[in-house]
C-alpha cells in the first residue's frame, strides 16, 4: 500500500495524544497528577492539539476532504465511521478531565472519574482506528489481532515517553519517576507486539494467489499474459504500492532502534540517574527517538501490506 504522509501522521500523533490522556487519567486515579497551572496546559493542551492536529490531517488523504462530515453518518458499518463517533465524542469527557483539573473546577475525585472515562473512550478511538485496518481481509498483512495489539499498546506507549519528558522537565520527581516506570514497561510491550506482528506477516503463507483470485487454480499454475490496464491508475498508485526487501530490512533495524530499543536504555538510564541534566537529556533523547522510530515503524506498516487486487497485475501472492 502506499504510505501516505498525512494517514502516517495522523495514527502517530493522534495515538500519542490519546496515549498521553490515557497515562494523565492513570496519574489523577494514583493521586501522582501535578495540579500546577502551568504544567497542566501544557500537558492537556498537547495531548488535545496532538489528537486534533492527527484526526484533521487524516481528512487529507479524502478527495474531497470538505465531505469528511458524511462519513459520521455510517457508523453502523463502518469502522472509519465509528473511529470519527468515537473521536468526537472522546472529546467530551477528556475536555471536561482537562477543564475541571487545570482550573480546579470540581474536586478532584470528580475530575478522576472523567478522565478515567475520557482514558476508556481514548482507548475505544483508538480499537477502532486498528480495526480500519484489522477488518480488511484482503489485506493479510492487517487482518489479524496484531495489528490491534500494535495500535491499543504503540500509541500509549508514545505517550508515556512524551509524558515522562513533561513531568521531568517540570521538576514533578515523584510523578516523573512513576512515569519512567510506566513508560520502561510500555517500550517493552511495544517491542514484544512489534517483534511478533513481524514474525506473523513473515511467517504466514499466502492467503491467496493468481488461481485462487481467478479460479483457475485446479488446472494448474496460473499467469497473467497481461495487465487489466495499459496505464497507470488508482489501484496501483495505492495499492500496489512496493518496498525493496533490503530497504524494508533497513527501516525494520531503524525502527526497532530508534522506536524501542533508544527509548529503553534512555529512560532505564534515567531511572538509575534521576536527577541533573543528565536526567532531562535522556528523557528528551528517548523522545525525539521514539517520534523517529514510530514514524518508519508507520510507514512500514502500510508500505509492506499487500491488497490482493494486486494479483491481477502480475503478483503471484498475497
Amino acid at each position: 500500500m502506499h504510505p501516505a504522509k498525512s494517514v502516517i501522521f495522523f495514527t502517530t500523533a493522534s495515538g500519542a495524544g490519546y496515549g498521553m490522556m490515557v497515562w494523565l487519567a492513570v496519574l489523577a486515579a494514583l493521586g501522582l497528577l501535578p495540579g500546577d497551572l502551568v504544567f497542566g496546559l501544557v500537558a492537556f493542551g498537547l495531548a488535545l492539539g496532538l489528537i486534533t492536529a492527527g484526526l484533521l490531517s487524516s481528512t487529507f488523504h479524502l478527495g474531497h476532504p470538505e465531505r469528511a462530515w458524511r462519513a459520521l453518518s455510517q457508523w453502523r458499518s463502518s469502522w472509519l465511521s465509528r473511529e470519527g463517533v468515537a473521536a468526537i465524542l472522546a472529546f467530551v469527557p477528556m475536555g471536561l478531565f482537562a477543564l475541571t483539573w487545570v482550573f480546579g473546577l470540581t474536586p478532584a475525585s470528580t475530575s478522576m472519574v472523567l478522565g478515567l472515562l475520557g482514558a476508556l473512550m481514548s482507548l475505544a478511538t483508538v480499537w477502532c482506528t486498528s480495526m480500519i485496518y484489522a477488518s480488511l481481509r484482503t489485506i493479510p498483512a492487517w487482518h489479524n489481532g496484531w495489528t490491534i495489539a500494535a495500535y491499543l499498546v504503540l500509541g500509549p506507549m508514545n505517550g508515556a515517553v512524551i509524558l515522562a519528558l513533561l513531568l521531568k522537565l517540570f521538576g514533578f520527581a515523584e510523578a516523573a519517576e512513576a512515569m519512567r516506570v510506566i513508560a520502561l514497561a510500555a517500550l517493552f510491550a511495544g517491542l514484544a507486539v512489534k517483534l511478533l506482528y513481524w514474525q506473523h506477516i513473515g511467517s504466514a503463507g499466502p492467503v491467496s494467489t493468481s488461481g485462487t483470485a481467478t479460479g483457475l487454480g485446479h488446472l494448474g499454475k496460473v499467469e497473467m499474459t497481461a495487465s487489466p490496464h495499459d496505464a497507470e491508475n488508482y489501484l496501483l498508485r495505492e495499492m500496489g504500492f512496493r518496498v525493496a526487501r533490503k530497504h524494508a530490512d533497513k527501516l525494520r533495524r531503524i525502527a526497532l532502534l530508534l522506536g524501542f530499543v533508544v527509548p529503553i536504555l534512555c529512560v532505564a538510564m534515567g531511572l538509575v540517574f534521576p536527577e541533573g541534566p543528565l536526567a532531562i537529556l535522556l528523557a528528551l533523547l528517548a523522545a525525539v527517538a521514539c517520534q523517529i522510530g514510530l514514524t518508519a515503524e508507520r510507514w512500514l506498516f502500510f508500505a509492506e501490506a499487500k491488497h490482493v487486487v494486486t494479483l491481477f497485475y502480475g503478483e503471484q501472492a498475497v
